[in-house]
């Protein structure tokens, strides 16, 4: 009888990465492939990368070598954004068998099959010919499902290589995308996270818009619960808010990049708002949702970023209402405007900075759950039994725990939030 081969992924980055680390792990199904864990000696091992998070290149030699020790003749295949950034590299790895840039890494099935087995292969083409948009949702936690509702930038800040890494934006048209969150139902998804680059860019390709997107969606009566999962202050108008605060099923959580709170910095990060807008983004959803939770993302000790510049950004952040914070060490990037930046921060200034506001985050999120004591929320408890207790969260994105009951896991319940500590609200 034929051995069945398997396959094991292994996803770095974003949630984005891990849509589509699901959607090719459904490719590989089709084709007759069993899924198992990375150290179960898979015939194939699939690396999604990132070019984001720090030290990519260490991160993706760690993987294959673990690889290689479960099965020293498995077929290493790296796909993701630093692979279309660096595919050379990346090849040369020792126990890389294959390198997939953005526009071929949806057809890696084919390219394994019909692989020689010779070492550091690469088919990456140049991003900008990259037109394709290629749904996908996660899987594997029946709870929250995420799904890629758009992909690509066009934006180009001045820290970023996602449009390096990703290309033009893109996205499909609404029918297609309400058919991914059936899809998606079917599969058991009581929550689905919008995901994406830049999701506010939805639609204009083909002349719609992500207003439009989130009412169809709003109409799809089988799903419990939606969230945007990120959205630039510039793209997150006031149809958006507004709808959002009567919606049906979309939940009143916005997490918002910010990045910097001085308007001098977010001029050199070539971003496309200033700090004034951003404020009165927070101050409209706060006024339409006052129990809205809001996150916000910063970097910190980009180039420019004196002290003065940093207590800018410090006193914006302290006096903004919002419920917590992303807090990222600006690392340089190959191709990237911001490398030719003046006024560069020593790594040491940028680390205490990244502290300082990590401290403030935990400030913000305390006052937040603070106003929450007492009251009760519906909760989307999550599946896994965690050493006896159970997690979820609110409408409102609290994290709440309860004890392991196994009626409740995949359901939305009230719950009452009796007290809270640095991992959650507890409740009865």
């Amino acid at each position: 009888m034929r051995h069945t081969r398997t396959v094991a992924f292994h996803t770095l980055g974003c949630k984005l990465n891990f849509a589509e680390t699901s959607t090719l792990a459904r490719q590989f199904a089709d084709a007759g492939y069993g899924r198992v864990e990375l150290d179960a000696q898979p015939d194939v091992v699939v690396i999604n990368t990132c070019s984001v998070t720090d030290q990519a290149d260490q991160k993706c030699r760690n993987i294959v070598r673990r690889a290689v020790r479960s099965n020293p003749d498995v077929f290493v295949a790296v796909v993701g954004c630093y692979a279309q950034l660096k595919p050379a590299e990346i090849a040369g790895i020792e126990g890389v068998n294959l390198v997939l840039g953005a526009g071929e890494k949806f057809n890696l099935v084919h390219h394994v099959e019909y692989a020689d087995g010779s070492a550091g292969r690469v088919i990456a083409g140049e991003i900008k010919e990259v037109r394709d948009f290629i749904p996908s949702f996660s899987s594997g936690d029946r709870t929250r499902t995420f799904l890629k509702v758009q992909d690509g930038c066009n934006y180009f800040c001045a820290f970023c290589t996602i449009p390096l890494a990703r290309g033009r934006s893109r996205s499909a048209d609404i029918q297609t995308t309400l058919q991914q969150a059936r899809l998606a139902v079917e599969a058991g998804a009581r929550e689905i996270v919008l995901t994406g680059v830049n999701i506010g860019d939805f639609g204009t390709a083909n002349g719609e818009k992500f207003i439009d997107l989130i009412r169809a969606l709003d109409g799809l009566e089988d799903i419990d619960r939606f969230r945007i999962s990120s959205i630039e202050p510039n793209l997150l108008t006031d149809d958006i808010i507004d709808f959002v605060s009567g919606s049906r099923a979309f939940m009143p959580h916005f997490h918002i990049p910010l990045q910097s709170g001085s308007d001098e910095i977010l001029r050199s990060m070539r971003r496309r708002y200033r700090t004034d807008l951003y404020r009165e983004r927070v101050e409209r959803i706060l006024l339409r949702m006052p129990d809205c939770s809001i996150g916000v993302d910063v970097i910190t000790g980009f180039p420019g970023e004196d002290e003065d510049r940093f207590q800018e950004t410090y006193r914006f952040l302290v006096d903004l209402p919002v419920s917590y914070l992303h807090v990222f060490t600006y690392s340089e990037r190959d191709k990237t405007t911001a490398l030719r930046n003046p006024g560069v921060v020593p790594m040491e200034v940028r680390n205490l900075r990244t502290r300082q506001l990590r401290i403030l985050s935990e400030k913000k999120k305390h006052a937040f759950y603070s106003r929450f004591t007492g009251t009760r929320r519906p909760v989307l408890w999550e599946s896994a039994n965690d050493e006896g207790w159970m997690y979820g969260y609110t409408d409102n994105y609290i994290r709440a725990a309860r004890l392991w009951k196994p009626e409740a896991a995949n359901t939305i319940l009230p719950a009452s939030l009796i007290r809270f500590d640095e991992e959650a609200f507890y409740t009865e």
